[in-house]
C-alpha cells in the first residue's frame, strides 16, 4: 500500500468479538442500547417541544443536549452493529472521514453546550434576580449558536488536519470508530506533530471550560448550603448534580483517551474508555436527568397519557 492517505479506499475497524456468537451477542447488547437512547432522548425531547411550561432556558439546554445525543450514539454504534450483524470491519474512506467530522463536531458542542448549562445554573442559583436578564430567549439562542459554531470550527480544522496526513502503517484502525488518536497512529511519525498541536490547543480550551464549569458548582454548592428551607435545597441539588455527574463521567474518559501514555494502552482498555465517553452517556443521560427531575417527570408522565 502507498504511504499516501490517497490510495486508502477503506479502513478497517476493529471488531468487538471473533467468533461468530460473540458478535451477534454484542449487536444484540447495542441494539438495545441504541434503543433505549433513541427512546430516551427521543421522549425529552418530544416532551420539551410540546409542554410549553418547559420552555424555560434549563430545558431549551437539555432539549440542545439529547438532540446532541442522539447525534454522537447515531454516528458510531450503527456501523458497529452493522459490521458485527455481517461479520466485517470495514469503512469507505469517505464513511471515515464523514464518522470523524460528525462525531467531533457534535461531541465539542456537547462540551460547550454543558459548560454553558454549568452557567444556567450558576445564575438561577446565585443570582435568581438576574436569571430572567442574563439568560433571556435571544441570550439562549446565542450561546446555544455559539457552541454549535464552535463545534463546527473544531471538527473542520482536525478533520481536515489529520486526513492531509501520509498514512504509513496501513488502515487498520485499532477502535470500532474512526478515533483521532488511533488514526494517528497510522501516520507518518515526522508528520502527525502537527495534529498533537491542535490537540493540545483543544485540551486546553476543554481544561479552561471544565476550570470554569468546577468554579460555578463551588459557588452553587455554597450557595445552596445557605438555603434555609429542606425542599428548597433539594430542589437545587436535583438540578445540579445531575449535570454534574454527565459533566464528571464524560470529561474524564474523554480526556484519559486523547491524554493517556502510549505505555498504559491496550486493546481493551481503549474500548472500554471510548464506549464510556462515546456511547454511555447517550444512554444515561435521559435517566439522569429525568430520574432527578420532578417536574420533567411529570411532564412526561402527562405527555404519555394524553396519547395513550
Amino acid at each position: 500500500m502507498s504511504n499516501s492517505s490517497s490510495s486508502i479506499s477503506q479502513f478497517l475497524l476493529l471488531p468487538f468479538a471473533d467468533t461468530r456468537e460473540l458478535q451477534l451477542l454484542h449487536f444484540c447488547l447495542f441494539l438495545g442500547i441504541y434503543l433505549a437512547a433513541l427512546l430516551g432522548n427521543g421522549l425529552i425531547i418530544i416532551t420539551i417541544a410540546c409542554d410549553h411550561h418547559l420552555h424555560t432556558p434549563m430545558y431549551f439546554f437539555l432539549l440542545n443536549l439529547s438532540i446532541l445525543d442522539l447525534g454522537c450514539i447515531s454516528t458510531t454504534v450503527p456501523k458497529s452493529m452493522a459490521n458485527s450483524l455481517w461479520d466485517t470491519r470495514d469503512i469507505s474512506y469517505t464513511g471515515c472521514v464523514a464518522q470523524l467530522f460528525f462525531f467531533l463536531f457534535l461531541m465539542t458542542t456537547e462540551f460547550c453546550l454543558l459548560t454553558v448549562m454549568a452557567y444556567d445554573r450558576y445564575v438561577a442559583i446565585c443570582h435568581p434576580p438576574h436569571y430572567g436578564t442574563l439568560l433571556g430567549s435571544r441570550a439562549c439562542v446565542h450561546m446555544a449558536a455559539a457552541a454549535w459554531a464552535s463545534g463546527f470550527l473544531n471538527a473542520v480544522l482536525h478533520t481536515a488536519n489529520i486526513f492531509s496526513l501520509p498514512l504509513c502503517h496501513g488502515n487498520a484502525v485499532d477502535q470500532f470508530f474512526c478515533e483521532i488518536p488511533h488514526i494517528l497512529k497510522l501516520s507518518c511519525s515526522h508528520y502527525y506533530l502537527r495534529e498533537t498541536g491542535l490537540i493540545v490547543l483543544g485540551v486546553c480550551l476543554f481544561f479552561g471550560c471544565f476550570v470554569f464549569i468546577v468554579v460555578s458548582y463551588v459557588q452553587i454548592f455554597r450557595a445552596v448550603l445557605r438555603i434555609p428551607s429542606q425542599q428548597g435545597r433539594h430542589k437545587a441539588f436535583s438540578t445540579c448534580l445531575p449535570h454534574l455527574a454527565v459533566v464528571s463521567l464524560f470529561v474524564s474518559t474523554a480526556m484519559f483517551a486523547y491524554l493517556k501514555p502510549p505505555s498504559i494502552s491496550s486493546l481493551f482498555l481503549d474500548l472500554v474508555v471510548a464506549f464510556l465517553y462515546s456511547v454511555f452517556p447517550a444512554a444515561v443521560n435521559p435517566l439522569i436527568y429525568s430520574m432527578r427531575n420532578q417536574e420533567l417527570k411529570d411532564a412526561m408522565w402527562k405527555l404519555m397519557t394524553g396519547y395513550f
